[in-house]
């Protein structure tokens, strides 16, 4: 069992969680002023002022809609659908008599079709509810008066109250830390429901209520609470305290906040500062941008057109109509007199025309409305929810290690995955492991630790073109030290200094203070296992960690921390024994991204003061004393090799502090830490940077974070698909770029682009020049660098010259402007690969709204960090690796992968298969409708353009409900053109989508063109082969209802067969699903044409007593079906013999068992996008390249 250190600890001087008494009269301004107005009167939540302020409940509600809400917001939402508010408007006409069909037959459809689509969103939102309910109905202890606390439900607790929340509990609301089973008022909190963080978060309450750690305690107690507003800023809190007539200032150690964790902790007591809505946690879950994908909006288009179409044969219709009718009579007789116009009010009426073309258009557009697909956006619904099931449970994306799995988040973009063309990837978390390593250091200027790093193999490949050529097919180089490290985190070998050997190294005082400086330096929480003694570490960063591990691993152990000292384990040199050593800590002076430092100061056992500080290189040597920098020569080119190396370096340092001195800064800390102002965190950083100056060079750290498992082959893959890859990072150059060759992003002989501002001229304007002339400068350098890049890539074009493009954040801040970004974006266009380096969150999102907005082709970015958010949901797609910075990035993500190579099997294999479904199934949705549709239209018009339809009201209704959805349907879940081994071996496949090959507006328009042939087949052999002659052996002629239930037949068979033709991979489900819906037409139009005359109409005994009889009506249905399917087959054999694609080629071969010859794969158009320019093949490719030129050269 896991136990902390529970002493009775004192953290109270630790500034980062001081709260002394302080005045405030000259820091509060800002309370009650705009955004500071909130006053919450502590443990008197029913008092007059409290009620007056009407703070919201506890209630929290996710869900979309409210019982009341449900159906106005759900049938407005499908209702905004031009298709579902047509049939709307079809479906009130049919009221009318100028339907051609009756109302019911028109209304159940799209009832059926509203209510499924509704029926999921109501599933959908209940779960919502369920997880809303339980949330709510959760109990917490509250304070009822006179000490006595009772369990009550999250939704009863109102601003004020006193809770209790007991270890391993979730905080109700956000609550201000009174007590806690500590003396010092200290808790441990996890906020993995907030950020995804697992390490655990230090909070401590004011020092004047630590003292209540009874519940007696609050019989009586009363403060009132003056604070910031409700806002979503889950990193900043401002306040005050007014209690026993004092008033306290308030930060966020202060604050606990909604789903937050109790860790560690015994109990602990809060007052409630912020409910329901408005606690941080619910302020910060707005909704993601609402995202849709390419093929989605193409096909609203495609409803607009065939609306056009539709309007287009009413319109012409009703003209031919209306000067039909005006001509028919002469000279008082009726041309048409079957037509019975003298019963006619309007729609026959000669005298009347006109009007008689009017009604007979809007009798028209309904009655061609089945032109149109009623049931397509709920089939597309219904399958990409279960696309998104078969990829969540896809066995070859389950993360195994870390018992993760993938996870569609939407459903809404699977297609999408399917036709990516740039992937914009985080580096550290995302390419990497984000679990570092602690390989060299660099100690008093002598460099330690042998290790080779995965970049200085590349590198050494890189160094010496014959030290690893081809050795029986596979690269070779040395792998005897690439062993497993036998501890987490700490990869060193070195024997100079491992096993206590430092103490005989020159310096071994300086290696000394090196490793006791990692040893206390950091915010790490030892954890003892009671039953082995041994100690792990809870750090707040995978760097934390691996410096602690290293420092104990090397003879400084630190096992033990109180609030006000650190304990280690020291090996002393004189006795050559480990000695138990003290620390006193006496304040903590954090990392941010402004500082890029950290410090502690602290107290030894001789009662010296020392300040330790760690940091980036670019702050840290500004801040060396001049007599400090004995070893900064050597150090700074190690820090460089270490980059190199794609090491991560920090450089420490330390000072000796006099008392004075010491006095001076405490009390200005004070001040600053005391202060109200929104400007609080900027004059802390102010004083702790006045005292972390005159420091004295130690060395520098190294640690690598190594590439995740198959990074390379996955890059790899994605370069012969053709998609390009940018990484977006925050790392040095050099770490990046060597990175980059570690992944073959980038390779020998690829010649590199950079732009940077790191040049003399801007360096010299940064030291004398105005801010203005430095912008403008570094504009116009970075404009000319751009311009001079486009100039060589353009000059290069038809050459096998290939180029790199890096930038660094400074430059990227000025390329990324108006009138520069689109020649950054042609120069990176034109670019194999593209690092930007040093990059913000903000300039990621900025590059990404660039890329996807200025190529207009489909965006894929990845990453795993908070930093990433912002590029995520700006990106067509978001795909978030669960990793271990949280799971803000999996949040905000359409995609939730574990690693970065599963991205390959979700881009190639399903992203394929996703994109091939909904543009197959969408293209045959339209062709079985237009099938349908120009039946209608075709009989109308022989029918003299009457409005009377070809089919029975319930044939007509059931077409695109029953009789032809669910093959469809089955299509788009199970079809597969080629299996996932071989989308994986042939990864050009995946350009079809990328080019849009399958919805394209000629394949489009292809499929309507086959769905009209079908059409203009199928109702000429009909009308032919069965008027007038007799159709059985009793001389029967076939009236209108036999004629249109074999055109009904034939269409049936026809679109069924059709779909049968598409399919590339058949399974039980869709054999069924298809020859099913033939023989259900069948059993309907015998049972429906059973029923009595009222029921049944126009179809009553038709197929029983007229047509199943009848010989020539099958010999009819077999002959058309036949002749509407051989269109397609010709084009089909022409399109394999002389256009094939690349699938069809791949099915082929693969039919024949040839598949290894790949020279047939030139034979298709995506050939197009020539061969790979980077990843691991490309590599190999050149270096063949280069070997075969040296051979001719030496003949």
């Amino acid at each position: 069992m896991k136990t902390r250190w529970k002493e009775k600890l004192q953290f109270s001087k630790i500034y980062s969680f001081r709260c002394k008494k302080a005045s405030l009269k000259d820091d509060n301004s800002q309370i009650g002023g705009p955004g500071f107005s909130r006053l919450v009167y502590c443990n008197e939540p029913s008092s007059f002022e409290a009620s007056i302020r009407n703070y919201t409940d506890n209630y929290v509600r996710s869900t979309k809609y409210t019982a009341a809400s449900f159906f106005p917001k759900a049938l407005f939402e499908q209702f905004r659908r031009v298709a579902n508010f047509y049939f709307l408007v079809v479906g009130t006409l049919a009221f009318t008599p100028l339907a051609p069909y009756t109302a019911v037959s028109a209304i159940i459809p799209l009832i059926v079709v509203i209510g499924a689509s509704m029926l999921k969103e109501g599933v959908e939102d209940w779960k919502r509810k369920q997880q809303d309910i339980e949330v709510n109905n959760r109990k917490v202890e509250v304070h009822l008066g006179d000490g006595v606390f009772k369990h009550t439900e999250w939704k009863n607790l109102r601003v004020g109250d006193i809770v209790k929340v007991e270890k391993d509990e979730f905080f109700p609301a956000d609550l201000l830390l009174l007590s806690s089973s500590y003396d010092d008022a200290i808790c441990y909190v996890e906020t993995m429901n907030l950020d995804g963080e697992t390490n655990l978060k230090l909070k401590q309450g004011l020092e004047v209520t630590s003292f209540m750690q009874e519940k007696s305690n609050f019989r009586d107690f009363k403060a009132l609470v003056k604070c910031e507003d409700p806002n979503p800023n889950l990193y900043s809190f401002i306040g005050t305290m007014e209690f026993e007539e004092e008033e306290y200032s308030l930060t966020l150690h202060q604050l606990l906040l909604r789903d937050s964790k109790l860790r560690n902790t015994d109990f602990i007591y809060g007052a409630v500062i912020f409910t329901g809505h408005d606690t941080k946690v619910i302020q910060n879950s707005t909704d993601p941008p609402s995202k849709r994908s390419k093929i989605e909006k193409k096909m609203d288009k495609i409803i607009f057109f065939l609306f056009f179409v539709l309007f287009t044969i009413a319109f012409t219709g009703s003209i031919y109509f209306g000067i039909t009718t005006r001509d028919d009579l002469e000279n008082g007789i009726m041309k048409r007199w079957y037509l019975r116009p003298d019963k006619s009010t309007i729609f026959f009426d000669p005298k009347r025309a006109p009007a008689a073309a009017i009604y007979h258009f809007l009798t028209a557009v309904m009655l061609y409305g089945y032109l149109i697909p009623i049931s397509l956006y709920v089939s597309i619904e219904v399958v990409k929810v279960i696309q998104s099931l078969f990829i969540n449970q896809d066995i070859d994306m389950y993360y195994e290690e870390a018992d993760k799995p993938a996870r569609a988040r939407t459903s809404n973009l699977n297609e999408e995955l399917g036709q990516v063309d740039t992937i914009l990837s985080d580096k550290t978390g995302t390419l990497t492991c984000n679990s570092m390593e602690f390989v060299k250091c660099s100690v008093a200027g002598t460099a330690y630790g042998h290790r080779v790093t995965e970049v200085e193999k590349v590198m050494a490949r890189r160094g010496s073109p014959w030290a690893n050529e081809m050795v029986n097919g596979k690269d070779y180089i040395d792998e005897s030290d690439d062993t497993k490290p036998l501890v987490k985190g700490f990869n060193f070998v070195d024997k100079r200094v491992m096993n206590g050997k430092w103490v005989s190294e020159p310096h071994s005082d300086v290696i000394q203070k090196f490793f006791r400086l990692l040893a206390i330096c950091h915010t790490v929480i030892p954890e003892m296992d009671e039953n082995t003694g041994k100690v792990s570490y809870e750090a707040e960063s995978p760097d934390e960690a691996a410096f602690v591990i290293a420092a104990r691993e090397l003879g400084f152990e630190f096992h033990k921390r109180t609030q006000t000292s650190v304990f280690l384990r020291e090996l002393d040199p004189a006795s050559g024994k480990k000695v138990e050593r003290l620390y006193k800590l006496l304040n903590v002076l954090e990392f941010n991204s402004a500082r890029k430092r950290m410090s502690v100061i602290v107290r030894d056992e001789e009662g010296k003061l020392l300040l330790l500080c760690k940091g980036a290189d670019s702050v840290m040597f500004e801040r060396l004393a001049i007599d400090g920098r004995k070893f900064e020569e050597e150090t700074r080119e190690h820090v460089n090799e270490y980059a190199d190396a794609g090491l991560r370096t920090l450089v420490l340092a330390y000072r000796e502090l006099d008392e004075k001195e010491y006095e001076e800064f405490s009390k200005k800390l004070i001040e600053a830490k005391n202060s109200v102002s929104a400007d609080r965190e900027a004059l802390i950083d102010e004083v702790a940077g006045k005292i972390e100056k005159d420091l004295i060079l130690l060395g520098a750290t190294a640690v690598e974070d190594k590439l995740q498992n198959g990074v390379p082959e996955c890059i790899d893959k994605l370069a012969q698909a053709g998609i390009k890859l940018w990484v977006l990072t925050g790392d040095k150059m050099e770490t990046a770029i060597n990175i980059g060759f570690a992944c073959s992003l980038l390779r020998q002989g690829m010649k590199q682009i950079i732009i940077s501002l790191e040049t003399p001229e801007i360096k010299a304007l940064e030291k004398v020049g105005e801010q203005d002339v430095i912008a403008q400068a570094s504009k116009r350098s970075v404009l000319h660098q751009i311009n001079e890049g486009k100039a060589q890539v353009t000059a290069s074009r038809g050459d096998s010259e290939v180029f790199a493009l890096i930038i660094e954040g400074k430059s990227l801040a000025y390329a990324l402007e108006d009138d520069i970004k689109k020649i950054f974006l042609e120069l990176a266009v034109g670019c194999a690969s593209v690092i930007c380096c040093r990059s913000s969150p903000k300039q990621k999102a900025m590059v990404t709204r660039l890329v996807k907005s200025g190529s207009g082709k489909t965006t894929l970015a990845i990453g795993d960090g908070a930093n990433d958010v912002g590029m995520l949901q700006e990106a067509d797609i978001g795909v978030g690796i669960s990793g271990l910075e949280g799971m803000q990035a999996v949040m905000s993500s359409d995609v939730a992968i574990a690693q970065f190579r599963f991205l390959e099997r979700l881009l190639l294999v399903h992203g394929h298969w996703c994109y091939r479904r909904i543009s197959s199934m969408i293209c045959y949705f339209f062709y079985k409708n237009v099938t349908f549709g120009m039946t209608v239209f075709l009989y109308e018009a022989h029918a003299s353009f009457s409005g009377k339809p070809a089919y029975n009201d319930w044939f007509l209704s059931l077409y695109n409900v029953f009789f032809t959805s669910l093959p469809v349907i089955a299509l788009g879940v199970f079809d597969q053109d080629v299996s996932a081994r071989l989308c994986l071996k042939f990864p050009l496949l995946y350009q079809e989508g990328v080019q849009n090959v399958l919805f394209s507006w000629h394949r489009i328009l292809g499929w309507m063109f086959n769905g009209l042939c079908s059409a203009i087949i199928i109702f000429f052999f009909c009308t032919t082969a069965l008027d007038p002659q007799a159709y059985n052996s009793n001389g029967k002629v076939a009236g209108f209802e036999v004629v249109g239930t074999t055109m009904y037949t034939c269409v049936v068979w026809v679109v069924n067969c059709q779909m049968a033709l598409a399919i590339s991979y058949f399974t039980l489900i869709q054999h069924i699903l298809v020859w099913g819906s033939i023989i259900f037409w069948y059993i309907f139009a015998m049972v429906y044409g059973s029923m009595p005359p009222k029921i049944s109409t126009t179809a009553y005994k038709v197929f029983i007593e007229c047509l199943a009889p009848a010989s020539s009506f099958w010999l009819v249905t077999l002959f058309a079906v036949v002749s509407a399917l051989i269109p397609y087959l010709t084009y089909s054999a022409i399109q394999m013999r002389f256009f094939p694609t690349y699938h069809g080629v791949i099915q082929l071969l693969r039919h024949k068992g040839r598949l290894d010859e790949s020279e047939y794969m030139n034979m298709a158009p995506q050939r197009q996008i020539g061969p790979a320019t980077v990843g691991l093949s490309a590599r190999l490719a050149v270096r063949n390249n280069r070997l075969k030129d040296m051979l001719n050269n030496h003949r």
